[in-house]
């Protein structure tokens, strides 16, 4: 699943656009994005409050297995380098 700072309409509008099948979640209170260190929280960064480009693995217990936090949020991860982290957690 994927988790955004957007509102949950325009995550379900992306979604039928870009025909995604796999849930979105929407943190548009930014409740949790803090937790993950995936939020910029410098009052003098000129994209305080914003979501970071971040990604987790995290099991079925709740361990996460792989964490990757962007500083920049325009810089995409590799795809094979999440898929290699899913592979290597065990995660199903």
């Amino acid at each position: 699943m994927g988790v955004s700072a957007d509102h949950a309409a325009t995550l379900e509008a992306f979604s039928k656009q870009q025909g995604i099948h796999h849930l979105l979640l929407s943190d548009f209170r930014r409740q949790m994005l803090p937790q993950y260190g995936a939020l910029e929280t410098n009052e003098a960064s000129p994209i305080y409050r914003y979501a970071k480009r971040a990604y987790f693995v995290i099991d079925r217990d709740g361990v996460v297995r792989y964490e990757k936090v962007q500083a920049n949020p325009l810089d995409l991860l590799d795809p094979d380098e999440v898929l290699k982290a899913v592979k290597e957690s065990g995660v199903k």
